[in-house]
């Protein structure tokens, strides 16, 4: 069953985000994940959310794939360069249907 990470994400580096983006795609890839969206337009339609957060969704194969690649040294050195400050964000993970 796929399963999907769902992060919204707040830039506050552009350079550091730029590092972080090029780890995390590799690790992503890696992992056989795949992006669905990856921070095009929000319309809001009902409830209140920061409108200078982008969505990202990334669809794995099965929630331990998207468990492996969170856990991954690939990925860890993605975090590293998150946790210096390129972005804020919140992210869950849900299994589809």
């Amino acid at each position: 069953m796929p399963a999907y990470v769902i992060s919204e994400v707040k830039f506050l580096d552009d350079a550091l985000v730029e590092r972080y983006r090029a780890l995390a795609q590799a690790a992503i890839a890696q992992f056989g994940g795949r992006y669905i969206v990856r921070g095009g337009p929000v319309v809001l339609v009902e409830g209140e959310r920061d409108p200078e957060c982008r969505i990202v969704i990334v669809e794995f194969a099965s929630m331990e794939q998207a468990r492996e690649w969170y856990r991954s040294p690939a990925y860890a050195e993605a975090l590293l360069v998150r946790n210096v400050g390129a972005l804020e964000r919140t992210l869950v993970f849900v299994e589809g249907v």
